[in-house]
């Protein structure tokens, strides 16, 4: 029996996340509780033909898992939600609700969350500081080294961007010998523990076109990227590389590891989107509690038609799960 549910944040509420979620609970998924204003749920569910009982609880604690009602934990929207149009008055509740999942998490009231997107554009007036969820969900997480670790994966691909939300002409200067060591110990924890992975294997990309080719297209990868792997084989780590990335995704290469870490954003992120881009799941390693999230943004171009795929908020919600059992395991044990 589930004691424990999945919190589902709201994200943007113009947004396509009421609807998947509504899918997703649809389509099985029991064990979630959602953070959302009832009435607006209601209205969705109704739209989308979906006969949904709800039933208001106040915290993760009231979770009745034996129930076939869709659990809501209540807010309220400042401003009535208009499908595809963002509202800033909306941000506070927004920042409130992913924060609020955090604290019940840590506490072990709920078995994690799984976080609706954000449209980053509408909290900036509310005081969000953080150039993503990543960045904001660990600043609300006890301090752990390597951490946050952004991790795309799907059925066929792990992949784990060393630097995420800057520009790219500020990730040489970015990425060091000492931060690759400690995302890749990280990833490596990570791997074992939440994947069961006994000895997994994390190629690592190179910097550059070739990864350098022997310093003719850029020092990095031999003077910052090398060093690192030799240390953390020398540690027991099976990493390898650096290895050019044009030729670290295909059928084949994928056989030969368990993930990828790469220097920055889309060098990992596009391969994985053009692989499974309805079935991928964004991870944040690293935290004090499990956090899951779909992979796309927040859709406000077919918010309110109907026509949102919950392919990757299931695929997160089915991950978060995972996770959570393997750490009831292990405690077990």
């Amino acid at each position: 029996m589930i004691n424990r549910p999945l919190l589902i944040t709201p994200g943007e509420p113009a947004g396509i996340g009421s609807e998947i979620a509504l899918k997703a609970w649809q389509g099985g998924i029991s064990d979630i509780c959602l953070i959302e204003q009832p009435a607006q749920i209601a209205q969705m569910a109704a739209s989308l033909g979906i006969t949904a009982k709800i039933r208001e609880i106040d915290d993760p604690a009231s979770f009745d898992s034996s129930s076939q009602d869709l659990h809501v934990i209540p807010i309220s929207w400042k401003a009535a939600p208009i499908a595809g149009v963002p509202d800033p008055a909306n941000a506070p509740q927004v920042i409130d609700a992913i924060r609020q999942a955090a604290l019940w998490s840590q506490s072990r009231t709920a078995a994690g969350i799984v976080t609706n997107p954000i449209q980053k554009s509408s909290l900036y007036d509310a005081g969000f500081a953080y150039p993503g969820h990543t960045e904001f969900l660990a600043s609300l997480s006890k301090p752990v080294a390597g951490a946050p670790l952004m991790m795309l994966a799907c059925d066929e691909l792990r992949v784990v961007p060393a630097t995420i939300h800057i520009a790219l002409n500020k990730v040489p200067a970015a990425i060091s010998t000492a931060m690759i060591i400690e995302k890749c110990q990280l990833l490596h924890a990570s791997l074992k523990a939440n994947f069961g992975i006994n000895n997994p294997h994390i190629a690592v990309c190179g910097l550059n076109p070739h990864a350098g080719e022997n310093d003719n297209m850029g020092n990095e990868d031999t003077q910052i990227i090398l060093p690192a792997i030799t240390k953390l084989q020398a540690e027991g780590v099976n990493a390898t590389g650096p290895h050019p990335a044009d030729t670290l995704f295909h059928s084949e290469a994928r056989k030969t590891y368990d993930a990828v870490l790469g220097m920055y954003h889309d060098q990992v992120l596009i391969p994985l989107k053009t692989i499974d881009f309805f079935g991928g799941v964004n991870v944040t390693l690293g935290l004090d509690f499990i956090r899951t999230s779909p992979d796309h943004g927040t859709g406000l171009d077919i918010a309110g038609r109907g026509i949102a795929r919950a392919d990757s908020l299931i695929a997160a919600i089915k991950m978060a799960r995972n996770f959570a059992d393997n750490s009831q395991k292990k405690k077990a044990d």
